[in-house]
């Protein structure tokens, strides 16, 4: 049993690792590319992710699993520069919650926008 999970941590550990190199190749790539991104001022969670690239969810939900709950200050300050603020809660919250990491919840959050639109998505994440 002690074997199984070393070797349990050990493929942990070197998917973290893995992902963690992805989410920083991903973000030189999102700021060559999406540095200014223009979102409105009073634009919500769901039209702001209308506004966000695919690559920039996905590196911020590589770069949570890679990190575990210490992502939560670098999305904080990538969401911030991006112009991303809306993102900022939702991505913090998920990251210093345990046992999250492995969900990729911007990704699914940015499908679902698409797919359900910014208003339903608006309603799940309402502020109150």
């Amino acid at each position: 049993m002690n074997e199984t999970i070393q070797t349990f941590l050990l493929y942990l550990g070197l998917s973290m690792l893995v992902a963690l190199l992805l989410a920083l190749l991903l973000m030189v790539i999102v700021w060559r590319q999406a540095k200014h991104i223009h979102v409105p001022a009073d634009a919500g969670f769901g039209e702001t992710l209308l506004y966000t690239p695919f690559l920039v969810v996905v590196m911020i939900d590589l770069l949570d699993f890679g990190l575990d709950f210490l992502a939560a200050p670098f999305a904080w300050i990538i969401l911030d520069r991006l112009g991303l603020k809306a993102l900022r809660g939702v991505s913090a919250l998920e990251a210093i919650i345990p046992l999250t990491q492995g969900i990729p919840t911007l990704t699914l959050c940015w499908i679902g926008a698409r797919l359900l639109g910014q208003s339903r998505i608006d309603q799940v994440f309402a502020r109150k």
